[in-house]
């Protein structure tokens, strides 16, 4: 295949990728999967937080959900993870929408392609943004996580909170995002042109020939 068309299956294989971590990030944003708490007074039920809310999942199967009451009643580190997740899902779609319309494989602005090569620059920097926007937040809960847990000071009665599934999707969702994104700005590179290698040279070309050749008597 040519450069061009592997160039092509690249950029195709990015978007999908970023896709992915794009729809991955949303889902950790929304769902109450951050953090699990298990009581060891009542082992029937499973506390577990996110951005939005607290929920008590409870043995038989049923699970009651109670919004936060105050966003600046919540720790810093949630704070700011709601605002930098939000950006990153904002991010991400501003992203799909450049590197879209970029494809080689699509026909809009077919005889522009400096601009779809911007295009590309820009989705694939934004992706770049998005997945930082993400890893972030993830990072930081999780310091602020551990360092609770193994908290000295804090009785060992005291239930812990611990890593919950979303912050697993939230490191996997950045990391697609900025893997796909870096792809994407890869592909933009000019692409060498093809270059003949001696051995496919004509045998007849003077190069061929010695600088001083033998005389036959």
């Amino acid at each position: 295949p040519t450069m061009a068309f592997r160039a092509a299956l690249v950029q195709v294989g990015a978007m999908l990728l970023a896709l992915f971590g794009w729809v991955s990030s949303c889902v950790t944003t929304f769902v109450p999967l951050w953090k699990n708490l298990n009581l060891d007074l009542n082992e029937l039920e499973i506390w577990t937080m996110g951005l939005w809310q607290v929920c008590i999942m409870q043995e038989e199967g049923a699970t009651e959900c109670k919004a936060h009451d105050s966003f600046l009643a919540l720790p810093l580190e949630l704070r700011v993870s709601r605002v930098l997740m939000c950006l990153s899902n904002g991010l991400g779609l501003l992203a799909l929408l450049f590197a879209s319309v970029g494809l080689d494989c699509w026909k809009t602005c077919e005889g522009k392609p400096n601009a779809k090569k911007q295009l590309l620059l820009a989705g694939g920097a934004a992706f770049g943004a998005a997945g930082i926007t993400t890893l972030v937040p993830i990072s930081w809960v999780a310091y602020t996580t551990v360092l609770e847990f193994w908290d000295e000071a804090i009785p060992d009665i005291v239930p812990r909170w611990e890593f919950g599934e979303a912050m697993f999707l939230g490191w996997f969702a950045g990391s697609f995002l900025a893997a796909g994104g870096l792809l994407l700005i890869y592909t933009t590179r000019p692409l060498r042109p093809a270059t003949h290698s001696p051995a496919t040279m004509s045998p007849w070309s003077h190069h061929s020939h010695p600088k001083n050749a033998d005389l036959v008597i």
